[in-house]
C-alpha cells in the first residue's frame, strides 16, 4: 500500500509525518537533466526515530525527526561543480550534456534500496526496467559515504552491471571479483590501518586506547589491527566501544551510560586514542567529551581514521571541540580544483530551483527559517533568513570551502565517468552511437583502464580491484577557541610505495595541545628501560608493560627498552653504568711499575750477594772452610743460583715467543744443577764420615768423580724432560681475555700442563731426596757439618714451593707471574743463605776460625 510523506518545517528540525494509503516519495532529490546521467547516493539526512511497539497507532508512531549534516551538502556541491566543468569543457564530451541525479540514503537502508531503485527507473515511477516516455540515461552512480551504504547500492547495482564509483572508505571483501561494477574512489581501508600501526611505530607510541564503533565494521577494524599491533611492540589498554544512534532515546541512553566511564579514560596513563567509526556513529563520541565538561581539557593525542572528520550537527555548534586540539588522521588524498571556491560563493537558496537540500541545509547551517511557517510554535524562535548569507562564515564544524578528501572522490569520479564516456564515443564515431542508446554496462570495460590526469594534475587510475590508486594524506587538526580549526597536512601515506617509504611525515610541523609539556608526547605503559636496564614482563600485564632491572655480570645495554642484555666482545668490557664497551687494556709485569721495579731490586741484590760471594770464596780458595765439602761443587753451586735469580728477569716484560720458550725450561734445568750439586755435597759428607772408619770400603766412592756423576745424571735427567715438554707442547704467548673483567693478559701459556708438574715435580723429588739425607746427616760429628744448612736450605724450598701450586692457580694476572718469580727468588735466596751464610761469616769475621784444626774434632786429633 502507498503512503505519501509531507515535509513540515519546525523550530529546529524537519518531520516527516507519513499518512496512509499515500506513496511515499524520497523527500529529498537533486535532479538536472542532459543527455547522459550521472546518478549519486549522498550522505546528509540523518534521522532519529522512535521504532514501533504497537503500543499506539502506526501512523502516530512514524514520526521522524530530521538532522542534516551539514558538512557532507559540499558533497552534492562536489559533483554538481564538476558536472557543470565537465559541461563547459569542450574538449572532453564536446556534444554530449552531463545531467545528474541525486538523492540521499539517510544512513537507512530501506532509504538506500530505494533511492537507488528510483535511479534506475524512469522518473518519478519506481519500476525497474520499465520504459515510458522519459528515458533514463542513467550512466554510472556515484556513492555511498558509508561501507554499508555503498554495499547496499552495490546489491541491485550490480545487477543490472550500473558502474558504482564508491566515494567513502570501503574494505576489500573476499567475493569482490574482477569483473565487478563497483570502483573504490578511496584506497582500501586495510591500507590505512597499517598507516596508523606506522604512524605509531614511528612516534614510538606503543600504550593506546581504541575508540570503535560496535558494529561489523569495527570488529572488521580491531580482527585487521590488533595482530598488527603485536607484531609491531603495541599494546592497547582498553576498547571502548562506540554504540551506534538509531533511536532518539537509545542514543541518549547510549550516551549516559559510556559517559560514565569516560572520565576515567581521560584521566588514564594513556596520551594516544586510535578511533574508528563512521557518521552519524562519531557523534556518540562527541556527546561523550560534551557530557564530561571538563573544567580544563586533558591533553590527548587522537588519530582518526579517513571516515571521521570534524563536523558538527547544528545543536552541537556550541560543542567545544579543543579536546581534539593536535589530532592526526589518515585523510584520503584531496587537492584544490581550480575555481571550486568561487563556485561556493555563488550558492544560496536560491541558486538551483531543483535542489531539494539547500532548504534543510541553510536552515540548519545558519539557525535560521528560510520560510515562516510554525514559528509561533516554536519554544525558541528563529529569525528568517535572508539568503544572502555566506557558506565562508560557517565556522569548519558546519562547512569547509576548502575540497575535503570525500569531495575530491566525487570530482575525480564524475571525471572518470566523463573520460569513459569520451573514449567510447571516440572508439564508435564511425558507427554514430547516440547518447540514449548507450547502456551503462557499456562503460565497465573502460573504466577498468582509464589512466588521466585531472585538473590539477593528479594521476587517475584504477588498479586490478578497481580500487583507485592513491594515497592519504597525514592531516594534523589545529582548533580554535571559536570552534573553528585548519587542516594542516605534515605528511603522507602511499600504500604503493617500497617498503619503508609508505609513510613520510614532517615532526617539525606537527602542533600538539598544549596540555603535553613534551613533544612528541609519551604514550607507554610504564617509564622506558635506560641504558644499562632490561626488560621483565609482569606477569598477568600486557607485553607493554615491564619492569626495568640491571644487566647481570658483564653485560650491557646501550638502547632504551632492550629486551635482553648483550655480552661486549672479548677484547671490551662493560663500564659501571653497564651501558657501553670499552676496550681492555692488556697487562704484563714491567720493570717500570712498582711491583716490578720491587723484583727487580730483589733480583739485582741477590745476583751481587752470589757474586760476592763467589768471589769470596776463589780468593779463598785454599782455606779449609772452601776446600771442604769438595771445593768444586760450591762453585757450580753458586754459578746456578746466580743463574736464577738471572732466570727471573725472563719473567719480567712483555712475553714473546722466545721468552716464553725458556722461562720454565731454563730455570727447572739451572735449579735442578744447584739442587744436584746440594744433593752431591751431601752425599759427599756422608761418604766422607763413612770412610773415616777403618776398613770402610766407601773410601773408593769418596772424590770428585762421585760428586760430578750425581751433578750431571741428575740434571741430564732434567734436561731431557724439559727437551720433551719443547717438542711435544712447547709454551707460547697467550692472551686471556676472560679471566679479569676490564683487562686482558698477555702472558705465558704452558703448552702441556702435564710436562710443567712434571719438571715441577722432578724439582721437588730431589729436593725431598735432598732433604732426606741432610736430615740423617745433620748429626754427624764435625765441628763443621755443612748437612745441617742444607737441611734447613730444603726446609725453606719446601716452604717456598708447596703453597706455590694452589696459590698459581688461584690469582691471575701479572700477579701469577709474581708469585712464581718471587718463589724462584725466595727458594734461591733460602739455599744461598743457609749454606753459604755461615761460612761467609767464618771467612769475614772470624778468620781465625778458617783452620784446620778448628775443622776437625779434637778427639780425632
Amino acid at each position: 500500500m502507498w503512503r505519501t510523506c509531507s515535509i513540515h518545517p519546525n523550530l529546529k528540525t524537519h518531520s516527516i509525518q507519513c499518512n496512509r494509503n499515500d506513496f511515499i516519495p524520497i523527500p529529498h532529490e537533486f535532479y538536472e537533466p542532459g543527455d547522459l546521467i550521472i546518478g549519486g547516493i549522498a550522505s546528509q539526512i540523518f534521522f532519529n526515530y522512535n521504532p514501533m511497539d504497537f503500543s499506539e497507532q502506526p501512523s502516530q508512531m512514524l514520526i521522524k525527526v530530521a538532522f542534516v549534516d551539514t558538512k557532507h551538502y559540499q558533497h552534492i556541491l562536489a559533483l554538481v561543480f564538476a558536472v557543470k566543468e565537465i559541461n563547459h569543457n569542450p574538449s572532453i564530451l564536446p556534444n554530449i550534456t552531463l545531467g545528474f541525479h541525486l538523492y540521499d540514503s539517510y544512513y537507512n537502508a530501506h532509504m538506500t534500496f530505494k533511492a537507488t531503485l528510483a535511479l534506475l527507473s524512469s522518473q518519478h515511477e519506481h519500476v525497474p526496467n520499465y520504459e515510458c516516455d522519459v528515458q533514463n540515461n542513467l550512466v554510472a552512480v556515484i556513492g555511498g559515504f558509508g561501507s554499508k551504504t555503498s554495499i547496499y547500492m552495490d546489491t541491485i547495482l550490480k545487477i543490472y552491471k550500473t558502474p558504482q564509483l564508491s566515494y567513502g572508505s570501503v574494505l576489500s571483501r573476499r567475493n569482490d571479483k574482477l569483473l565487478s561494477s563497483w570502483y573504490k574512489m578511496a584506497p582500501n581501508d586495510g591500507h590505512q590501518y597499517k598507516g596508523i600501526v606506522q604512524l605509531l611505530v614511528h612516534f614510538k607510541w606503543i600504550w593506546v586506547g581504541l575508540f570503535v564503533v560496535d558494529d561489523d565494521n569495527g570488529e572488521t577494524f580491531l580482527q585487521t589491527l590488533v595482530p598488527l599491533f603485536s607484531q609491531n611492540g603495541i599494546c592497547f589498554a582498553f576498547i571502548n566501544r562506540i554504540q551506534k544512534l538509531n533511536y532518539l532515546y537509545g542514543m541518549m541512553e547510549s550516551f549516559s551510560s559510556n559517559a560514565k566511564t569516560f572520565p576515567s579514560l581521560m584521566e588514564s596513563k594513556v596520551n594516544v586514542f586510535v578511533v574508528h567509526g563512521e557518521p552519524p556513529s562519531m557523534e556518540n563520541l562527541y556527546w561523550q567529551l560534551f557530557v564530561v565538561d571538563l573544567n580544563s581539557p586533558i591533553g590527548k593525542v587522537w588519530i582518526v581514521t579517513a571516515h571521521w572528520d570534524f563536523e558538527s550537527k547544528t545543536y552541537q555548534r556550541d560543542w567545544d571541540i579543543q579536546h581534539f586540539h593536535g589530532a592526526i588522521s589518515l585523510m584520503i588524498h584531496s587537492n584544490q580544483p581550480t575555481g571550486f571556491r568561487t563556485f561556493l560563493q555563488r550558492v544560496n537558496p536560491a541558486w538551483a530551483k531543483t535542489d531539494g537540500f539547500i532548504e534543510d541545509f541553510w536552515e540548519q547551517a545558519f539557525d535560521c527559517l528560510l520560510k515562516e511557517s510554525n514559528e509561533s510554535e516554536s519554544v525558541d524562535p528563529k529569525t528568517t533568513c535572508t539568503g544572502e548569507e555566506n557558506l565562508e562564515d560557517l565556522p569548519g564544524p558546519l562547512f569547509e570551502m576548502s575540497m575535503t578528501g570525500h569531495s575530491y572522490n566525487i570530482y575525480n569520479a564524475v571525471y572518470a565517468i566523463s573520460h569513459a564516456i569520451h573514449i567510447i564515443f571516440e572508439s564508435s564515431s564511425k558507427l554514430r552511437l547516440e547518447p540514449q542508446n548507450l547502456k551503462a554496462w557499456q562503460l565497465n570495460r573502460f573504466l577498468r583502464s582509464i589512466s588521466f590526469n585531472n585538473s590539477v594534475g593528479d594521476a587517475v587510475h584504477f588498479d586490478n580491484n578497481g580500487e583507485l590508486i592513491v594515497g592519504f594524506d597525514v592531516t594534523n587538526w589545529v582548533t580554535f577557541p571559536n570552534n573553528s580549526f585548519v587542516r594542516v597536512k605534515v605528511g603522507s601515506l602511499d600504500p604503493h610505495a617500497p617498503p619503508g617509504k609508505t609513510l613520510k611525515i614532517q615532526d617539525e610541523n606537527l602542533v600538539w595541545h598544549e596540555w603535553f609539556t613534551q613533544v612528541p608526547p609519551l604514550s607507554v605503559c610504564n617509564e622506558n628501560c635506560n641504558p644499562g636496564y632490561r626488560k621483565r614482563k609482569k606477569e598477568g600485564e600486557p607485553f607493554c608493560c615491564y619492569d626495568c632491572v640491571p644487566c647481570s655480570h658483564g653485560k650491557i645495554s646501550d638502547k632504551k627498552d632492550m629486551d635482553g642484555c648483550i655480552k661486549c666482545p672479548e677484547d671490551q668490557y662493560p663500564n659501571k653504568a653497564q651501558n657501553e664497551c670499552f676496550p681492555k687494556r692488556i697487562i704484563f709485569l714491567t720493570s717500570e711499575e712498582p711491583l716490578g721495579i720491587i723484583i727487580v731490586s730483589f733480583i739485582l741484590s741477590f745476583s751481587l750477594t752470589t757474586v760476592f760471594i763467589l768471589i769470596t770464596f776463589i780468593k779463598n780458595r785454599d782455606t779449609p772452610i772452601v776446600k771442604a765439602n769438595n771445593r768444586s761443587l760450591t762453585y757450580i753451586l753458586l754459578i746456578s743460583l746466580l743463574l736464577c735469580f738471572l732466570c727471573s728477569f725472563l719473567f719480567i716484560g712483555q712475553p714473546g715467543r722466545v721468552t716464553c720458550l725458556l722461562r720454565q725450561t731454563s730455570f727447572s734445568m739451572v735449579f735442578s744443577v744447584a739442587i744436584s750439586s746440594v744433593l752431591a755435597k751431601t752425599i759427599t759428607v756422608v761418604l766422607a764420615f763413612m770412610a773415616t772408619k777403618p776398613g770402610s770400603r766407601v773410601r773408593r766412592w769418596v772424590g770428585k768423580r762421585m760428586a760430578n756423576s750425581i751433578v750431571v745424571s741428575c740434571s741430564l735427567i732434567q734436561v731431557a724432560l724439559c727437551t720433551a715438554w719443547q717438542i711435544s707442547s712447547p709454551p707460547f704467548p697467550y692472551m686471556d681475555m676472560k679471566s679479569l673483567d676490564d683487562k686482558m693478559i698477555l702472558e705465558c701459556n704452558e703448552g702441556s700442563a702435564t710436562m710443567f708438574y712434571c719438571v715441577l715435580g722432578y724439582m721437588g723429588f730431589l729436593a725431598i731426596v735432598t732433604f732426606t739425607v741432610a736430615f740423617f746427616a745433620r748429626k754427624l760429628p764435625d765441628s763443621f757439618n755443612e748437612a745441617k744448612f742444607i737441611t734447613f736450605s730444603m726446609l725453606v724450598f719446601c716452604s717456598v714451593w708447596v703453597p706455590f701450586v694452589p696459590t698459581y692457580y688461584s690469582i691471575k694476572g701479572k700477579s701469577v707471574v709474581a708469585v712464581e718469580i718471587f718463589s724462584i727468588l725466595a727458594s734461591s735466596a733460602g739455599l744461598l743463605g743457609c749454606i753459604f751464610s755461615p761460612k761467609c761469616y767464618i771467612i769475614v769475621m772470624r778468620p781465625e776460625l778458617n783452620n784446620r784444626h778448628q775443622l776437625i774434632p779434637r778427639k780425632h786429633q
